[in-house]
């Protein structure tokens, strides 16, 4: 009876449990924005393509296996699934929480020497998504918005 309770203890936390249940299904991301910052800026996400190319493109989240894909289809970008790992590191008394993509190749083998890309899971509803990514700029914070609305589970 201990070793079933000291078990079920160091599971995920009831947060990142939710988290994955809802983020389970298809995203459309809708769009991409860059806060308060002006000008025009120039972004390639996850050293694949450019913002523009990323907008409409569909996303889709597996809990079970920790798998995903993206699938980009605008008119002047390589169109085509790109697949990735991720998870959500579960950290005691956390206030906000990250999810880490790890880039792959259909059957799940890294493409990037086991690296990825750390996002802020700074809004997870239902029906709605928002990653936020802060990079340097010129010495300064520069903050991605990625904005996505749920298509379906």
């Amino acid at each position: 009876m201990i070793a079933a309770a000291l078990i079920i203890s160091c599971g995920p936390s009831k947060v990142v449990k939710e988290s994955r249940k809802t983020l389970k299904g298809y995203w459309n991301l809708d769009n991409i924005n860059y806060g308060d910052a002006n000008g025009v800026y120039e972004v390639k996400l996850f050293d694949n393509a450019s913002s523009e190319c990323f907008v409409g493109s569909t996303w889709r989240f597996i809990p079970n296996n920790n798998f995903g894909n993206y699938e980009i289809t605008g008119a002047d970008c390589a169109s085509g699934k790109r697949y990735f790992v991720w998870s959500i590191p579960d950290i005691k008394n956390a206030t906000s929480y990250d999810i880490l993509l790890k880039p792959t190749d259909e059957k799940m083998n890294s493409t990037m020497n086991n690296k990825g890309f750390r996002l802020s899971l700074d809004y997870l509803a239902d029906d709605s998504l928002r990653f936020t990514q802060t990079l340097q700029v010129d010495g300064k914070p520069f903050t991605v918005y990625m904005n996505f609305t749920k298509i379906s589970d």
